[in-house]
């Protein structure tokens, strides 16, 4: 494994702070994030500095019933050639369902799912990742998600799971201790025998990230503080393997710089903790890591099976998950409903915070209202496309129903759905008025 060091993610809000950090080995950017043809100038600085920037893709759904996307796949190999990438990264996840497998509308998440632990399911990602491997320029790693819901009747454990995953494929893991931690609070999943069952052997790099915990829920959110159970769980790990590589990530609420820099030292510092322990003799790593690999692979059979039919059955499970979460159809048969309830109203809160971040002057020309009415249109409207088709259909749907009442906000909001829905920008002062209404 290609040894990487301390890293951050980077972001545009700490561009310049990333720049003037002392020890930072390498970044991770997300991939849908930065074109090709026009990267970041902080970025094109960090490589010229011999910073490694490393792709992490959201959208790919690598875990959902249909084949990858070419076109994302695609786009993917693009930034990974683009930046010089040694491997990309994704995620085990689902993040749309419906369509032609169920003949039903195509549904999007905006969310990374959990995936159920089941053959089928691990039968279908075992053959999107050979076909997102055949694809790519370089190594795929992927992550483990944290989860608010568990799916019922599953017939492996994670360490089963992702273990038969890497041999079946040879795919490496992206271990998101955070995630470890998510996991442990919200599904009872105990983070020390977590980790005894991971096949580290194939670990590419390790995340952290900072969250918080309401009414018994962890939420992970990438905008708090990493936590003292989190900081264990590397030092477990650490303990275990010398992780390659290790990265803070921080997706808003952004602190000053000395206090990422401060977490950074901790991440540090949890590391060294562990690796102390495995030097002296006090974790059994490799017992735990060849006990673990055994349980995992030599337990179960790795011959792929058709799945053709396969799809069907996963993409109608996966179709009716993601339609009680973002449609209001009733929640399927063995699901904790108030899980799934958080789960809900989580998906919901996210598309108004990002719809927020991608379209800035909606939550100006509605002012203190946009939050409630784009909950409410939430509520009868899942998503069909992106964040920025999402903003569009927004402020369609409120422009239907003759919103907002007051007629110069009204208006305003007309001109902005008209100037992006339409064959060409009608108004381009537009964007920079109603900003300038925010001061």
């Amino acid at each position: 494994m290609r040894v990487l060091g301390t890293g951050i993610g980077w972001r545009p809000e700490i561009a310049d702070a990333v720049e003037r950090m002392r020890g930072i080995d390498w970044v991770e950017v997300v991939a849908e994030n930065v074109c090709p043809g026009h990267l970041p100038e902080s970025l094109l600085r960090l490589r010229e500095r011999g910073v490694t920037v490393i792709p992490h893709g959201v959208s790919l759904g690598l875990g959902g019933a249909d084949r990858p996307d070419e076109g994302r796949l695609t786009a993917l190999a693009e930034r990974a050639e683009a930046l010089g990438a040694p491997l990309v990264t994704e995620h085990i996840a689902f993040v749309r369902a419906g369509g032609a497998l169920t003949a039903s509308p195509r549904l999007e998440a905006g969310h990374l799912l959990p995936v159920p632990r089941t053959r089928d399911a691990l039968d279908v990602l075992c053959e999107n990742v050979r076909i997102a491997q055949d694809a790519l320029p370089v190594p795929l790693a992927l992550e483990n998600i944290a989860a608010l819901f568990s799916w019922p009747d599953e017939e492996l454990t994670e360490g089963q799971f992702l273990s038969e995953l890497v041999e079946r494929t040879g795919v490496r893991l992206l271990i998101d201790v955070a995630n470890l931690h998510t996991n442990h609070v919200n599904r009872g999943e105990d983070p020390a025998e977590a980790l005894a069952a991971l096949p580290l052997e194939a670990l590419a790099y390790v995340h952290v990230a900072g969250g918080f915990e309401r009414d018994g829920v962890w939420h992970d959110s990438h905008a708090h503080p990493v936590p003292r159970p989190v900081l264990d769980i590397l030092t477990g790990l650490a303990a275990r393997v010398a992780p390659p590589g290790v990265l803070l990530e921080r997706d808003e609420n952004f602190p000053d710089p000395a206090e990422l820099v401060r977490e950074l030292t901790a991440i540090r510092g949890a590391v060294a903790a562990g690796r102390s322990h495995a030097a002296r003799g006090t974790a059994a790593r490799g017992t735990a890591v060849a006990g673990a690999a055994g349980a995992g692979a030599g337990g179960v059979g790795v011959v792929a099976r058709p799945v053709a039919g396969v799809r069907e059955r996963v993409a109608v499970a996966q179709t009716a998950v993601l339609s009680s979460l973002v449609a209001g159809t009733p929640v399927p048969e063995g699901f904790d409903r108030v899980r799934m309830g958080v789960q809900a109203r989580a998906l919901a809160a996210k598309r108004a915070g990002v719809v927020a971040k991608v379209a800035p002057e909606l939550p100006v020309i509605l002012g203190a209202g946009y939050r409630e009415a784009f909950l409410a249109y939430a509520r009868q409207r899942p998503m069909r496309g992106g964040y920025r088709q999402d903003a569009l259909d927004f402020a369609g749907h409120l422009l239907k129903l003759g919103r907002p009442a007051e007629p110069g906000a009204r208006r305003e909001l007309r001109d902005w759905w008209l100037d992006r829905a339409g064959p060409a920008p009608r108004k381009r002062g537009l964007v920079s008025r109603v900003l300038r209404r925010r001061g």
